[in-house]
């Protein structure tokens, strides 16, 4: 678990602090700076042996409750209004009965990411609800006849030093936050991935439902790697207690 590794980490770091060094030049940084150091990588992003961006790593994600934040009241279309409206959890909250988050609000949750990249694919590894995406890279389409989804149909590509993935194909019963801004079946959804250093990730979401929204919404954050990092298990159980209590339903 986390603070296994992390308290780990800090046992070996004070014995070899205490452990005499006989053969240290001036050149060579000690074993504890060495740990240090791959803890907090500095540097241009790392590259695979196809040239591109390692996107590979385990990220830390800023909690996104509200997509409205700091870009301001979302751009209702008179439907998109009124389900917004007419909104309640505490009528039914669809994650209190551990159905899937849906891949805008799966994007939104506080818990790390991980990702792992090959030359022809990559795949998304959530912590919350345990849960992941493998997104092609080798030049396909999305099918033709897509069947809804909560998550989704995602096809990726290259553009330079970007990773771009598109995802159409979605079922209306998410939403796309925390505090429940609607989507319809007809939502597109566009994320651009840049690593722009060893220890960040640019992320950029771009959510088109003209059913729901008069204009495509805008969405940036960054990512943060956390190489001691590792992705712990997560349960979402049929015996809820907020069910059970009647707080939400």
């Amino acid at each position: 678990m986390r603070t296994q590794i992390i308290a780990s980490a800090a046992i070996l770091v004070l014995s070899l602090a205490a452990t005499p060094l006989t053969a240290q030049n001036g050149s060579a940084p000690s074993p504890a700076a060495a740990a240090k150091a791959s803890d907090t990588p500095a540097g241009p992003a790392p590259r695979t042996l196809d040239g591109k961006p390692s996107l590979s790593g385990v990220w830390d994600v800023p909690y996104v409750p509200d997509m409205s934040r700091g870009v301001g009241a979302l751009p209702f279309t008179e439907w998109g209004e009124q389900n917004w409206k007419n909104y309640d959890p505490a009528k039914f909250d669809y994650t209190a009965h551990c159905l899937p988050m849906g891949w805008t609000r799966q994007m939104n949750a506080p818990m790390p990411l991980e990702i792992m990249q090959e030359p022809n694919r990559i795949a998304l590894l959530f912590e919350a609800w345990n849960t992941f995406k493998v997104v092609p890279t080798d030049g396909r389409n999305h099918p033709k006849d897509v069947d809804p989804t909560w998550m989704g149909n995602s096809v990726g590509h290259w553009e330079g030093d970007t990773l771009v993935i598109d995802t159409i194909g979605f079922n209306d019963r998410t939403r796309l936050d925390t505090i429940g801004h609607p989507h319809s079946d007809q939502m597109h959804v566009v994320e651009r991935l840049t690593r722009t250093d060893a220890m960040h990730l640019a992320y950029e979401v771009t959510v088109d439902d003209p059913k729901t929204y008069t204009k495509p919404i805008v969405n940036k954050r960054t990512f943060t790697l956390k190489p001691a990092w590792e992705l712990m298990e997560y349960a979402c159980e049929e015996n809820n207690k907020d069910v059970g209590e009647g707080h939400v339903k």
